[in-house]
């Protein structure tokens, strides 16, 4: 009776030892072909992602070798999850979508693998097929270490009603002055309506600072944020809170937007998506708000297709990835549908994309022209600064000359860090 019951737990044990090892097999095929899937990260949580997401789809529908994973992160949590994925060779991403703004770290960092040795299959991605502020950002040292998705700026939504009502002519020329801002506000005060919002304060700070002939390095080495003509950028901008023309400290400035209780908007042309959920608000966009007609400038980035270093990433892999660009290249009208402007100027040739808003930046030479990107390598703590400090100090709680100098000597600090790394 021992012997039959110990054959039988023997059976059980062999039977129990064969299905863990099908088991294991089984999962080891899964990880295999999780091999064949590419982890795309990238920072469109908002109302864009919708839209990467739809054409991640019809990429994935068109059964390629190598299908995307869409991993949309929060940006600060992308930007701060990148340095530790990369240094422990773990989770690293096969692609990834970054600022154009902090390419030139990633290089100096010698993070980046270049796509040069693949683009050779892949001819039409070159510079002619691309607008020329989002592709040169890529090219450092002879090497082609990003491509570009689009080129995206902030620019000025309007109520065409209120337009009508009290600045009627001010769009004649799709440049808008701030003088003429306040020439509206003069009536449209009382009745309520203000003439303008302030939402978020870099590309404000920046848009105006450069229309002032500033910018934020002057070599492309030192940081440049304590400047008298920055000093001057910032008290512009409060004196617009001081005759309050603006929405108020706290006060969100899309809803009172939306809420047609404000002529503009300066805002991103990625948040139509979120103008398009008013069905009774007629809106339309133009130029950022300039201090003159002599100098347009409208404050822009560019969302890049990036390769940071994975050895788990082989040839093969690689090759997909840049399939998968180059699809995105001649179908780029689905991230054009989220507001944004694609750097593939293959778009422009589709019928929808001439119709859409946001166009009128690329359609026009002169209007490309107008769109800067702050590429300095240190953009990222610059951009850390402006964001801490702008809207406190055009709200009266600091002192501007005292932030900006404060932020000066904190972005050298942080400098310094890196150059002894």
């Amino acid at each position: 009776m021992k012997k039959r019951l110990s054959a039988i737990l023997s059976l059980i044990l062999v039977s129990a030892l064969i299905f863990a090892l099908s088991g294991c097999s089984s999962s080891s095929s899964s990880s295999a072909s999780n091999s064949k899937e590419i982890v795309f990260w990238n920072p469109f949580t908002g109302p864009d992602g919708k839209n990467m997401q739809n054409m991640i789809d019809a990429y994935n529908k068109t059964n390629p070798d190598y299908k995307v994973k869409n991993i949309s992160l929060k940006e600060a949590d992308m930007y701060a999850k990148i340095p530790t994925v990369v240094n422990s060779g773990k989770n690293i991403p096969d692609l990834t979508i970054v600022h154009a703004e902090r390419i030139k770290q990633f290089v100096a960092q010698g993070m980046l693998t270049p796509y040069d040795d693949y683009l050779s299959d892949f001819p039409e991605i070159k510079a002619e097929n691309y607008i020329k502020a989002g592709w040169d950002i890529g090219d450092l040292d002879g090497k082609r270490y990003s491509i570009p998705l689009d080129v995206h700026s902030y620019v000025m939504y309007y109520n065409k009603k209120l337009v009508e009502k009290y600045a009627p002519h001010a769009l004649d020329d799709n440049i808008v002055t701030f003088d003429e801002i306040r020439a509206a506000g003069e009536q449209s005060m009382k009745d309520g309506i203000r003439p303008i919002t302030l939402s978020w304060m870099k590309p404000i700070f920046l848009s105006i600072y450069n229309q002032m002939g500033g910018d934020i390095t002057s070599d492309g080495e030192k940081p440049t944020l304590y400047t008298d003509t920055a000093v001057k950028a910032m008290e512009f901008i409060k004196s617009l809170v001081d005759d309050k023309l603006t929405n108020k400290d706290g006060e969100d400035a899309t809803q009172l937007f939306k809420a047609g209780k404000v002529i503009f908007e300066p805002e991103g042309i990625w948040m139509q998506n979120t103008m398009n959920e008013v069905k009774n608000l007629d809106w339309g966009l133009t130029n950022f708000p300039q201090i003159s007609t002599d100098k347009v400038v409208n404050w822009s980035s560019s969302h890049q297709f990036v390769l940071f270093n994975s050895k788990a990433r082989d040839k093969k892999k690689t090759e997909g990835v840049v399939k998968f660009i180059d699809w995105v290249r001649q179908n780029s009208i689905y991230w054009a549908e989220a507001g944004q402007n694609p750097a593939a100027l293959a778009t422009l040739e589709n019928d929808k994309y001439q119709s859409l808003p946001q166009s009128f930046l690329i359609k026009d030479p002169n209007e490309q022209k107008t769109l800067k990107i702050f590429d300095y390598k240190y953009n990222g703590y610059v951009a850390d600064e402006i964001d801490k400090i702008g809207f406190d100090s055009i709200f009266g709680k600091i002192k501007i000359e005292d932030a900006l100098k404060k932020s000066q000597k904190t972005i050298e600090d942080k400098i310094a860090q890196d150059s002894h790394k």
